[in-house]
């Protein structure tokens, strides 16, 4: 007991003893879980296009030729570490597994294009451009992975303002994409 005749483990905030307390906890409780909700947005749409715009179309016009380098174990699971925190919105970590990636498999168009990719999503469009310009160059010319270089250009180019590099990026995107033969 207190001087005040109270225990001192609870005080009278308010005239209503251990219930104000308690009305006090809960509402800031629920306050608390409100703002966390409200927290958790859909991305904004500029967040959304990379897949929109460079990984959707290559994967629906995917259906012929592929051609994908084989891979360490340690740059299959470093690159699926990356795709997780790509899609938890850890840009920073994705480009962090990404770049230790290509520190064992520095010529690597599929590592190169996934850390263009990273690049779109944090705006940085000269490194976008960059990055997927190299994956080109030691990349395959027909597939999936060729598509998405010709569509990482094309986005970067045109958030640089460079609108004719860019719709000239995007056929080449389509040029790339052989269908597979009818018969054999």
């Amino acid at each position: 007991m207190n001087r005040y005749g109270k225990s001192g483990l609870v005080r009278n905030v308010d005239g209503t003893g251990l219930a104000g307390v308690l009305r006090t906890l809960v509402s800031t409780l629920l306050v608390a879980l409100i703002s966390a909700c409200a927290a958790s947005a859909p991305a904004p749409v500029e967040e959304r296009e990379v897949e929109a715009r460079v990984r959707e179309p290559a994967r629906q016009s995917s259906e012929g030729v592929q051609v994908f380098p084989l891979q360490n174990p340690a740059v299959k699971e470093l690159l699926a570490d990356a795709g997780a925190a790509e899609n938890a919105g850890d840009y920073d970590q994705a480009a962090v597994l990404l770049e230790r990636a290509l520190r064992i498999q520095p010529r690597d168009p599929e590592i190169l294009q996934n850390m263009a990719e990273v690049q779109l999503q944090v705006k940085d469009y000269e490194q976008a451009l960059n990055f997927a310009v190299r994956s080109y160059d030691i990349g395959p010319r027909v597939g999936e992975i060729c598509s998405r270089n010709w569509r990482t250009i094309s986005v970067a180019r045109e958030h640089l303002g460079d609108h004719s590099g860019s719709a000239q990026a995007e056929l080449r995107a389509s040029a790339c994409m052989n269908t597979k033969p009818t018969s054999l």
